[in-house]
Formats: C-alpha cells, structure tokens, sequence
C-alpha cells in the first residue's frame, strides 16, 4: 500500500507529533510552565556579557507590560512595534498581540510611511528604539491620533512625560500594578478567530496594504511546521531575519517558544561570524544571499587551507567533492566549528535558492531546507522536510494546507492558489481587494508555478507586479511609482525588476516620461535638452530615494519619448513594449 502512495502522501504518515494550540496567549502560558526555568533567550548586556533569560521570566515581563498597557486603556486597541530585532521587540509583540491587535512595522521604511501606517491602522502607541519613534514623535503632527504613546526601548535621556516613556519603567510600572491584584492580562480571553496581527506589505499613502491574521492562523503554521521539521528543546535559533516579517517572526521567535527552544538575535549583518561563535546556534532562517555568502566564504577558505594537490585553481570552485573520506571529515568539523560548533539546519526562504547550493550544505552535514510562503499565508504554504528533499523545490504542502495549480497550461504551469487555516483574515478595510485574491475559499497567490506528480510545488514566475530581490525582499513597483508620479515634473514612470547580464541579483529601474511643459517652467522658460531632462529627472530619482528604504532604491532609469500604453481603463499596461527596458534609451 505505502508503494502506491506518491511522496506528498507518504509525508503524511511521517508528521511528528504536535500539541494543539490556538491562541498565544495559552502558548506563552504553556510553554512558561513546561519550560519554567528553561532558556527562552540569550541576550547580552550592555558589557557584551551573554546572559539568559527563562521561560518564566519571559512570560512575567510580557504579563507586566501587558497589564501596564491595560491600565493605559489599550484593551482591543491597535499597538505598533518597531526596530531592531531584539528582546524588547519579542515581549512588547507577544503584549500587544494578546492586549489588543499588534502592528509590526519595518524598521527601514520612511518616517512618512510608518506615520501613514499608523494612521491607517488606527494605532494608540508605538514601541521600539528611540532611533525610530523619535523621527515619528517630530512630526506628531501628521498623526491623526495626537495622544499616540511612545514607549522607548532605549533610556531616554529627557524626563518622560505623558507621551514618551521608557520601556523598563513601564514593565516595573506593570509588575507593581499586578502584584498589587491588578490580574485583568490573565484573565484576557483571546478569540482564536479574530484579526489580532495586522501587517502591512506596501509603504505609501496610495497603496497601504494591511494583511489580516488571526492568532489561528500563525498557531496553525507554527504546529504545521513542526509537524515537518523537529524543533529540539536544546535547539537555539539564531535571528538574523527581521522580525517585522511573518517569515522570521512566526518560524524564528513563534516556533522556538512554542518548541521549548532557545533564541538569540544576531546584533546586525557586520557581526553574524562573530555572533555565531558566541551563541553556538543550531538553527537559522536566511535568504539565499545569506546562503551564498556563507557558502563562497567556505569554498574558498577550503582552497586556501587544503592541501595544494585537492585545491581548485578557480577560488570559487568547491573541492569537496574530489577529497578522500578522511579528508571529507576533517572539512566538515572544520567548517562546523566555524559556524559555532552545533549548527544542523538552515532554513531558506522568501526567495528562490541555488540548488547546487543547498546540496552542498547537505554534504557538509548541515541540513539545508528550501520552502515557500506569503504574508498573507502566516507564511508558510510548502517546505521541504525532515524526511524528503528536493532542493531544485519550494517543497511539500505543509500539514493541513492544500495548494493547486489554477488554469494549467499545456505545461502545467498556472496560479498557484492555497487554501488552510494559515490564509489570512482579508486585506485591512478592503472588500474589494480582498474578494480578488479570495475566491471559493482559495487564496490566490499571485505567483506561478507547477506540481510534479509527488506532490512537490516549483515556483516559476509571477503573474502580480512584485518584485523580489535575491535578498528575499519584496517591493512593491507601485510604491516606488507613487513617488516618483507625485512630482509634478514627471508625467508617467513605470518601475520593474531587472536582472543584469552579469548578475543573477534583481535590481529596481525605472521608465520615465518626463512632464516637459513642467521641466521647461522649472527651467525657467527655455527647451530643455536632453542632458538637462537627464539631469532633472535624476534629482527627482535621488529625492524619491531619500524617502525609501536602501532595498528599494531605484539604481537607474531611462527617459521616455513617448507616453506607455494603456488599458481602456486608462491604466499603465505592465506587459508587452511597456516592459521593455533598453539601457541604450538611458
């Protein structure tokens, strides 16, 4: 019988088992009391000394600033979080996300995004690093809600009045306030089903998307995952991924606190190698640029250190393969102490990655797994496991999760379209864009792909706009077009990914008509050339810059002689001539 069954369905008699779950808070209070005085976190001080933090003491602080943030009348109200990954962002999500309905917000974006955000979403405070909700709290004037609280997670060095607070003061303030009786964050009943984490996927004013989960959602993805791969209790995840995203929060800080495991945040890109001999992690999410780095500084320190006969002439080229046994092995506790001595998996997502790659790690013994997910499916949707691999894949369907190919072509290939208890709630205040991704109970994703006879999912394209970077970040054209179609000197720009010749790295460009009436008032009335449009528009392009994240700078752009062509609906085409970008129109 298991003979007939193709892999997808053996995969299912192989699920590791898993303790139900719905709701975080009974997640945190769960695992405070089976893993009391386990380590939850690994944080360091402000003299580089590593401590630890328990279960039960991770739990007391989220309970403190919890019932703090009760008192405060926050109950079902909107809470953001900013910054860098770190101890306070986990506490002050966890508080939020049972006090009312978190929002996580991108440490990267503009100030003017995040205040839009905010005012979109309604939010009655803010936490995070001074750094940020200080460029918020200068312009408090944009926000709708003038009595918004600023909770640091830095000391402030002014006194702290009613609208700026201190983190550390607050969760005092809280724990006073609960030994003093005050038990209402215990007593929270959370509904499973309602939206509790609203994440927005764009950045401007013109297309704020706010994606709707529920706690159910994101408990279904986590037991889902483990059911595939088993997280240890003396497993410590290191954190590299920002925690704004679904990808890093559900799977690196969700999961591990659901697990029993252990957590330590990396303390920026700089200092990943000197991280990792100092925490010794097991496990890391990454995206395949962090994957490649990691993988060409192996190589070629391989091709320094071995002996010269084993060594390949191209630095880049791997030797492994061509080494005898004994050799194999001592290559391989090399390079494990490298990476901190006790590292087995990685896990790698948010874009595709090299399959030569991943076979490679698995040589080395350190299992490498590819998978697949949305924002909008708490991620997770396909990954490879445990038990099957197939690095060429985004992976299986995850427990409890179905996906399938829309409208197949003669190849195949169509949407992919999802549906599970991971799919979000809808999109934020919006019927209609929601009712065009839901349909019959399907999600459809937006990107293309095709599903082999096993049951394996392949991505193979998108049919939405979205553009990802080999960094796994998403951008969003039309966000970068907002700004550069608000100035008045530019009359259309249609924005895309392009990937060079030479580089398998995607990069944001831009097509832009330019306003000339406009550009010829700007210059004072005479023609403009076309070293002097040149000019102009790239002084708008550095302007729009300014107000982006790095990630989604525009690294260049063409003019335009003619206007893009265009839907009855009088909307830019983003198909045919429109997408031909030619660098010699520059």
């Amino acid at each position: 019988m298991k003979n007939n069954l193709n892999i997808a369905e053996q995969l299912k008699l192989k699920y590791h088992k898993t303790k139900e779950v719905t709701n975080f808070k009974d997640m945190l209070y769960n695992s405070s009391e089976n893993f009391k005085t386990r380590t939850a976190f690994k944080v360091k001080d402000e003299n580089g000394n590593i401590g630890s933090i328990t279960y039960e003491e991770f739990k007391n602080d989220v309970v403190y600033l919890g019932t703090d943030l009760i008192k405060r009348g926050f109950l079902n109200k909107k809470i953001a979080v900013i910054g860098k990954n770190s101890y306070k962002w986990c506490v002050s999500y966890m508080a939020a996300s049972i006090v009312g309905i978190v929002v996580p917000i991108d440490k990267e974006l503009h100030f003017e995004d995040v205040i839009n955000f905010m005012n979109v979403s309604e939010a009655v405070c803010i936490l995070g690093d001074l750094k940020n909700i200080s460029s918020i709290m200068d312009n408090i004037t944009n926000l709708n809600h003038k009595e918004t609280v600023f909770i640091s997670f830095d000391k402030v060095d002014t006194k702290p009045n009613n609208n700026l607070l201190y983190f550390d003061n607050i969760k005092i303030i809280g724990k006073d306030t609960y030994l003093n009786g005050f038990h209402d964050f215990d007593n929270i009943q959370v509904n499973p089903d309602e939206l509790r984490i609203l994440l927005f996927t764009s950045g401007t004013t013109g297309n704020a998307k706010g994606v709707c989960l529920s706690q159910r959602n994101i408990c279904s993805n986590i037991l889902s995952t483990y059911g595939i791969v088993k997280v240890k209790r003396s497993d410590l995840f290191f954190s590299v991924l920002p925690l704004h995203h679904t990808y890093e929060c559900t799977l690196g800080f969700l999961l591990p606190i659901y697990s029993g495991a252990s957590i330590a945040h990396c303390e920026g890109l700089r200092y990943i190698a000197k991280n990792m001999a100092e925490f010794h992690p097991s496990v890391i999410l990454c995206v395949p640029l962090l994957l490649e780095k990691m993988h060409k500084t192996i190589v070629r320190n391989m091709n320094k250190t071995l002996p010269k006969k084993y060594r390949k002439e191209n630095q880049d080229d791997n030797p492994f393969d061509n080494l005898p046994f004994f050799m194999k092995k001592i290559v391989k506790n090399k390079v494990k102490n490298t990476l901190g001595g006790r590292l087995r998996v990685f896990i790698v997502g948010a874009a595709a990655a090299n399959p030569a790659i991943l076979s490679d790690f698995r040589k080395l013994h350190l299992n490498t797994l590819q998978g697949y997910g949305l924002t909008e499916c708490s991620p997770l949707v396909a990954g490879n496991t445990d038990f099957f691999q197939k690095d060429d894949a985004a992976g299986l369907p995850i427990p409890n999760v179905e996906y399938r190919i829309d409208s197949p072509n003669s190849e195949g290939i169509g949407e992919i379209i999802v549906k599970g208890p991971n799919v979000m709630l809808g999109y934020y205040n919006s019927p209609e864009a929601t009712a065009n991704v839901m349909k019959d109970g399907w999600f459809h994703t937006g990107d293309l792909g095709r599903i082999d006879e096993n049951g394996y999912l392949y991505i193979t394209g998108r049919c939405k706009s979205v553009i990802v970077t080999k960094n796994g970040k998403n951008i969003y054209p039309e966000e970068v077009e907002y700004y550069l179609n608000d100035n008045p000197l530019i009359s259309e720009a249609l924005v895309q990914g392009i990937q060079e010749d030479d580089d398998d790295e995607t990069y944001v460009k831009a097509q832009i008509y330019p306003n000339l009436e406009a550009i010829s008032e700007y210059l004072k009335g005479s023609v403009p050339t076309k070293a002097e449009i040149k000019k102009v528009i790239s002084d708008v392009v550095a302007n729009v810059n300014s107000k982006l994240p790095n990630y989604k700078h525009i690294k260049g752009f063409i003019i335009r002689d003619k206007e893009f062509e265009k839907t009855t609906t009088q909307k830019v085409k983003r198909y045919g001539d429109n997408m031909k970008y030619n660098e010699n129109k520059k």
